[in-house]
């Protein structure tokens, strides 16, 4: 829980808003109030895909475009959850 509380504040700036890095059950969001909540449960890792998506105003070269729409690049939590920071092309 510590690390991925870590990760989620201080990398990706979000807001702590239910216990923290100690607790078994932590809530995060973006900085933006009309954000999705994201919930960590400390536990048993669990297999299977899953992905969260971040709108971004500015993703940098190295991402890739996408046929749906998007440039985009992916990146693991510390649990190995898939994260894309996603911008749509104009």
């Amino acid at each position: 829980m510590k690390a991925s509380v870590q990760f989620y504040r201080d990398v990706l700036g979000m807001e702590v808003l239910y216990a923290g890095g100690t607790a078994g059950f932590s809530s995060l969001r973006a900085k933006d109030a009309d954000s999705a909540i994201l919930n960590l449960e400390q536990g048993e890792r669990v297999n299977g895909w899953g992905r969260l998506i971040f709108h971004v105003a500015e993703v940098d070269a190295r991402s890739g475009d996408a046929s749906w729409g998007e440039r985009y690049f992916h990146l693991l939590d510390p649990d190995g959850h898939e994260l894309s920071f996603a911008r749509p092309l104009k």
